[in-house]
């Protein structure tokens, strides 16, 4: 067993600022961060476009970047979340560059404020085309210089440990469940060992791999959101899936897609359909630049009529040195594919991009279970409601594992008695005859939920994938109690615990609102509704 005062699961952007600041607040605690893979392999490293903040008053100001907020969630933020978010917003920046983060500046030295959808002032801050991977590189320097922070990769968490591993019985009407720690699968012994800890932060990122294409890179499975679940947490609104319009096309590809920033969209590209005509303005004045569920939707709605599998992307009105300067990681990924941006066209298809519902936590960042707190994009804050606005991701996480840190800060104590958890039994197993077994359900996984629910669905959609999950969950079960762990196999069963989830909370909504259309409910409701499982 090992004990920890701090532990953080997962090493984006909320986990280490979370963890960076414990540390320094608390140089005598031991702090214990775990990933599950390389400690620089999460959501975070893909973020291109850059983050939402105000920082020129003579051209923005808060109201307007909170109203933007609210309109881009389509009446379902958390108006007080999002007040303080946006304001608070500022100085986690200033802390981040204090850090050594880097922005693109002009000549005069101001920082360059990119646009993106559904923002009605250019307020982008951005590193190139790299913006997430620099902020990471910041984070993960500072990291290493805080004595009390052991970081351990390539460690899988199995389980949340909660009064039900003593014996108790467990349910969501339970009042008092409380976390003491986690049980992982160590990667290089390849057994089970357990993590107590007083205070336990997820910051495990989202749950793209679901679907057959997505924006996210292979850890992106949802394991925080399923592990809550299982110990009877709280989750809020997973319907709302935000699938990024513009992926890059590649024939045949799947799983992780290269992400087209929507900050070239800003800079003036143009979404143009088989015919080469620009077809936005016939979905929202905004043209390009409206926010992502419109716009995602719209690209959808043009490819089915005409029967193809992507839109162009047209960038060659773009002067080709200020594309090269400000995107290189996208100049170079087209030239790498033979598409020579200054005279074609890029082809862009939608794929699932961003979680914007999860685990239901308060102001602070508490879960619904005592001693386990919740930032980034596993967490459902209030902050995105039924859509996330562009480039809000990063500023949502940094304001929240700051609160987190408040707030664990106050409360901190001594958690006893965490000798008499019991170590994981694993009696009675043996080793899985066929990995096709894992790899060909995750592939009726995927297929399933972005056929019957991805951009678009109805209710016989739904229903027909909520059978077909229960029996993927079934088999998976099975296999889980009678062969011995594998990440392939924990993986597989987070994901099936998160795409019935996303179905159930799917059926639940009867209304099209936001990330989520239902050709059988093409109305609002009047009632404001988070769906909690």
């Amino acid at each position: 067993m090992r004990q920890t005062d701090f532990l953080i699961i997962g090493s984006g952007i909320a986990g280490l600022t979370y963890a960076i600041k414990v540390a320094k607040q608390f140089p005598d605690k031991k702090i214990s961060i775990i990933t599950k893979a390389a400690s620089d392999e999460t959501n975070t490293k893909y973020a291109q476009g850059g983050i939402a903040v105000v920082n020129d008053f003579e051209k923005d100001n808060f109201e307007k970047h909170i109203e933007d907020t609210l309109i881009a969630g389509d009446d379902l933020c958390n108006a007080s979340i999002v007040e303080f978010v946006i304001k608070e917003g500022a100085e986690r920046i200033k802390e981040l560059i204090d850090l050594g983060a880097q922005f693109d500046k002009e000549n005069d030295g101001k920082y360059q404020n990119g646009k993106e959808g559904g923002h009605s002032a250019s307020r982008i801050l951005h590193y190139k085309d790299a913006t997430g991977k620099e902020m990471e590189r910041a984070l993960l320097n500072e990291i290493n210089q805080q004595k009390n922070i052991k970081l351990i990769d390539h460690c899988f968490v199995v389980d949340l440990i909660t009064q039900h591993h003593l014996g108790h019985l467990v349910t969501k009407s339970t009042p008092d469940i409380t976390c003491f720690g986690v049980y992982v699968l160590n990667l290089q012994s390849n057994k089970i060992e357990k993590i107590t800890s007083n205070i336990t932060l997820l910051a495990t990122g989202g749950c793209g791999q679901v679907y057959r294409t997505t924006t996210n890179p292979f850890v992106a499975t949802g394991d925080g959101v399923a592990m809550v679940y299982r110990a009877k947490g709280r989750i809020e609104n997973m319907e709302f899936i935000q699938f990024h319009p513009t992926a890059l096309y590649q024939p045949g590809k799947q799983g992780q897609a290269f992400l087209i920033t929507e900050a070239l969209r800003g800079e003036g590209g143009i979404l143009r359909n088989k015919k080469e005509e620009a077809f936005m303005e016939k979905y929202d004045e905004r043209k390009d630049l409206a926010s992502r569920d419109i716009v995602a939707r719209a690209i959808d709605n043009e490819m089915k009529k005409a029967g193809t599998e992507f839109v162009w992307l047209d960038c060659r009105h773009i002067n080709i040195e200020k594309f090269k300067s400000h995107f290189p990681t996208i100049y170079e990924k087209c030239v790498k594919i033979g598409i020579d941006v200054s005279k074609q066209m890029i082809p862009v298809a939608p794929a699932a991009h961003y979680s914007c519902g999860g685990i239901k936590t308060d102001e602070w960042g508490r879960s619904s279970i005592k001693n386990l707190y919740a930032c980034g994009e596993c967490a459902s804050t209030g902050l995105h409601g039924a859509n996330r606005l562009a480039s809000n991701s990063l500023l949502e996480a940094m304001v929240f594992a700051h609160r987190c840190f408040k707030h664990a800060e106050e409360i901190f104590s001594a958690i006893t008695n965490l000798n008499l958890i019991p170590d994981w039994k694993a009696t009675g197993t043996s080793d899985p005859r066929e990995m096709i077994l894992i790899t060909q359900s995750l592939k009726e996984l995927q297929l399933v939920m972005s056929d019957y629910v991805g951009i678009v669905r109805n209710d016989v959609r739904l229903q027909r994938a909520l059978r077909r999950i229960d029996l993927l969950w079934e088999e998976t079960e099975l296999l889980y109690k009678t062969t011995t762990i594998s990440p392939q196999l924990l993986e597989l069963r987070n994901m099936i615990t998160v795409g019935y989830l996303i179905v159930k909370g799917a059926g639940f909504r009867k209304e099209s609102r936001g990330l989520h259309f239902n050709t059988d409910y093409p109305f609002k409701s009047e009632h404001k509704q988070n769906i909690v499982l």
